[in-house]
């Protein structure tokens, strides 16, 4: 995820995450989805910045390529944040379908209205609290 500064991706809608990806392909990185997730007031100011601009980008890497890509994003003075985690291998595919659904179709998830249009992180984050409550509103 990474934070831009909001008036040069107001300019520059294309190049800030084009740069980005860049910087990943360059390290030897590949991209598998880059999207935009918001844009919004910061909690506190960053640089001077009090709004930021969300971008979600998905990438496959070389664990020696991320210290060159945190490296470039440091220097970057677009780039007001960034934070790259590192997903499981058995939670890839899953995460990656709902990025790409994500992207395609935002508001549906919000409409749509049962079990099957829950986000993933919520689907797989239910635990026996939760369970119980979803046991008592069946009954």
């Amino acid at each position: 995820m990474f934070i831009f500064d909001s008036s040069r991706f107001a300019r520059e809608r294309a190049a800030l995450p084009a740069e980005v990806e860049g910087l990943i392909k360059s390290a030897g990185g590949d991209v598998l989805v880059s999207r935009l997730w918001e844009e919004r007031r910061l909690a506190y100011p960053i640089n001077g910045h009090r709004k930021g601009t969300y971008w979600l980008i998905y990438f496959r890497a070389p664990t020696p390529a991320i210290a060159t890509l945190n490296r470039q994003c440091d220097l970057n003075d677009s780039i007001l944040r960034k934070l790259v985690l590192k997903i499981h291998p058995h939670l890839a595919d899953a995460v990656l379908e709902h990025a790409k659904a994500g992207a395609a179709q935002p508001a549906a998830a919000a409409v749509g209205a049962g079990k099957a249009s829950q986000p993933a992180a919520a689907a797989v984050g239910a635990g026996k609290a939760s369970q119980a409550a979803d046991d008592q509103a069946e009954a």
